[in-house]
């Protein structure tokens, strides 16, 4: 059985576009469609589809809507399929999977089954990019707009820049340094074919910690490019190391990201983790 979850939300199509959507998808055979409804029902909806034997949770939405999902298949024998209709789609872009929706439909129903590794930070898993510093500040700004895109991000980056300081990181050796930002990616890019940690694998066991140090603006310009043009290792600020575990301090209220949400921390104590192989995915 394939349980269809669907953010009706999620992407910018046109009400006549998500119909044709809907009526393709309750056309299959040996299947469920499930509409979300509030915050936090994918997930709820992705849990029941594990109780009722499903073979198969395919997500159709954002990141946020595949991160719910997600979520809640981690550590089972279903497997995640994903139909990517949000701005971002960067666990999508990672695993090449299809971004229009018959091809991505094709893909869920008659690909076939990896396993990924999934992180952790504190109890919460995620599955492409967290992070602290200036993508999480942009995040929040992002998250203020009613718009969404690649081109609104970058305005919203743009009009961060002059407004945003560098934080203070504690890490566990009682060293503290200033950022600009720090990520930790599983996955290789933010979204948009953004890439933050080119080189990240997610069957590797490891995740990256991409650590940026504070910029003036032209480097901060740079710094946006090399991401599009995935040269970010050259830039003089950049560091990335791999890990499997990682733990830092950060004030309480820090902002921060994971998979495209937009947080506040709620403790001092941090770490990150990764567990791998945790994760049956569609590709």
């Amino acid at each position: 059985m394939i349980h269809f979850i669907y953010n009706p939300n999620s992407g910018s199509k046109s009400n006549a576009s998500k119909k044709q959507m809907l009526q393709k998808l309750e056309k299959i055979e040996n299947s469920q469609l499930h509409l979300t409804k509030y915050a936090g029902h994918a997930h709820q909806l992705a849990q029941q589809a594990i109780q009722q034997g499903a073979q198969k949770v395919i997500a159709i939405g954002g990141d946020g809507t595949i991160h719910e999902i997600a979520s809640a298949l981690v550590g089972t024998k279903t497997a995640l399929g994903i139909i990517p209709i949000g701005s971002g789609n960067g666990l999508a872009r990672h695993l090449g999977i299809q971004l229009t929706f018959s091809k991505a439909l094709q893909q869920a129903i008659y690909g076939h089954e990896i396993s990924i590794d999934v992180a952790y930070w504190n109890q919460d898993a995620f599955f492409c990019t967290a992070g602290i510093g200036f993508d999480a500040y942009v995040a929040h700004q992002f998250a203020q707009g009613k718009k969404r895109g690649l081109v609104n991000y970058i305005k919203a980056s743009f009009n961060s820049i002059l407004k945003y300081d560098a934080i203070a990181v504690q890490h566990r050796d009682s060293i503290h340094e200033s950022i600009f930002s720090m990520t930790f990616a599983n996955a290789n890019q933010f979204g948009n074919n953004a890439f933050i940690s080119p080189f990240s694998n997610l069957q590797d066991g490891n995740f990256e910690v991409v650590k940026v140090k504070p910029l003036t603006i032209w480097e901060s310009a740079q710094l946006g490019i090399s991401l599009f043009f995935k040269n970010i290792t050259q830039h003089k600020k950049v560091t990335i190391q791999s890990y499997q575990r990682y733990e830092f301090s950060v004030p309480i209220g820090t902002l921060y990201h994971m998979d495209g949400e937009n947080l506040q921390t709620k403790e001092l104590q941090h770490t990150i983790k990764i567990i791998p192989n945790y994760l049956h995915v569609i590709v």
